[in-house]
């Protein structure tokens, strides 16, 4: 009691002093009040209005909302931190179904002086924008398409991308792989062109990291088969007889429209699992990912959507942050300002993924970590230990400066 008696008494001795210095100092001039920075910030999220539907289940079909729901969450997140900065932003949701009204629409907002513009567009239309005379001053990030050929040789100075490439994803799996020492890989494909481009990704991947593809074989099974009476018969069957003869250690399947991979499981003649785009799947999101802080977007986001958070969902809100961390951090409603400002080494983007998020000088793409989870749980990220590079590990993942077919500059 005596201790604590006279440790209050010092504690109030040296107060009492402090405001005496205090005191004999002279008043300290008043700061000049900084004007705070004030404009709105108009983004327009620019969509082609396209059924989006999984043939091989009824399970789990994309939400009419997809995208867009991502981006309403980031507005709000915007503003939130807008009301301390004196900043508003503004969200316009336009969309068509068909390429000429995504072009007018896009047109007459260019006309009405937006210059901030998110698109959940295919890659050609995306070109086609990009390419508008009108278009040189504007920045448009793309949230939903992970296409390699838009980071290589369609690449466009005014556009960036969030997504990871497909590149990006290969090569998360591939590390994944090495790290596991599991070397050899049967890839099997589907018919569609978006089955062969990641195809394609993994046979450079598998490449680029020493896996080595033991055999590499096209699905060509009808589904409206397994639909018929018996028809998991006939997919036992099939399945069987397609990796029958190999000796592999994981089956990587390729088939981004669901024609055919969750069939796979449980039906190849080796007890071997199932990764790519069913399976263990490389992605920038997943409802069953809560690190690094990513329950409370996951929790924001089902109680405004009333659903789980999809990758495109994170493409758009990823999308509509970045302007928002721009604009933020320039105090600036200036689309110019902004737009260098998201291209500059400045810039960074807290994304959840355990460090800060940056654009590429040299492609536009936002390197970041990749996810690699399976339905029900998350399995790893990637870059993987050990994989080092000489300025960001993320830039193991993807198309690096030196190989890059992109000549922004």
């Amino acid at each position: 009691m005596v201790f604590r008696a006279l440790r209050i008494a010092l504690v109030f001795a040296a107060a009492l002093a402090g405001t005496a210095r205090a005191e004999d100092q002279p008043a300290a001039s008043p700061a000049a009040p900084t004007a705070a920075p004030s404009g709105q910030i108009a983004i327009v999220y620019l969509a082609l209005t396209v059924k989006r539907s999984f043939p091989e289940s009824y399970l789990d079909q994309p939400p009419a909302d997809e995208g867009l729901a991502g981006a309403s969450v980031a507005l709000a997140d915007n503003n939130t931190t807008g009301r301390f900065t004196g900043q508003e932003f503004t969200l316009e949701p336009v969309s068509a179904p068909d390429e000429a009204g995504v072009i007018a629409a896009f047109r007459d907002r260019l006309g009405k002086g937006a210059r901030a513009f998110v698109t959940d567009v295919p890659a050609p239309l995306l070109l086609k924008l990009a390419d508008l005379q009108e278009a040189r001053t504007a920045t448009l990030i793309d949230a939903t398409d992970s296409d390699d050929m838009l980071r290589a040789e369609g690449c466009r100075r005014n556009v960036l991308h969030v997504l990871p490439s497909r590149a990006m994803l290969a090569d998360a799996l591939m590390q994944y792989l090495v790290v596991k020492n599991w070397r050899r890989v049967m890839l099997l494909s589907g018919q569609t062109e978006a089955d062969k481009r990641y195809a394609e990704a993994m046979r450079r991947a598998a490449k680029k990291f020493q896996i080595k593809i033991v055999a590499d074989k096209a699905w060509t099974f009808n589904p409206a088969e397994q639909r018929a009476d018996t028809g998991h018969f006939e997919v036992n069957t099939e399945v069987a007889n397609i990796t029958q003869g190999v000796d592999y250690d994981l089956l990587v399947v390729a088939d981004e429209e669901d024609n055919f991979g969750d069939e796979l499981g449980y039906r190849a003649t080796l007890a071997r699992p199932v990764a790519g785009t069913q399976g263990l799947v490389a992605t920038a999101w997943t409802r069953v990912y809560d690190e690094t802080g990513a329950t409370q977007l996951q929790n924001r986001f089902l109680r405004a959507a009333h659903r789980w958070m999809t990758e495109r969902d994170y493409g758009a809100w990823m999308a509509v942050r970045a302007f928002g961390e721009a604009a933020i951090r320039t105090h600036s409603s200036d689309p110019a300002v902004i737009g260098a400002y998201l291209r500059s080494p400045k810039f960074e983007l807290a994304a959840f993924k355990g460090e800060r998020l940056s654009f590429r000088a040299w492609d536009g793409q936002l390197r970041q970590p990749v996810l690699l989870a399976d339905p029900r749980s998350l399995v790893s990220i990637s870059p993987q230990p050990g994989f080092l590079h000489e300025f960001f590990e993320t830039d193991t993942l993807g198309v690096d400066q030196p190989e890059s077919t992109c000549h922004l500059n």
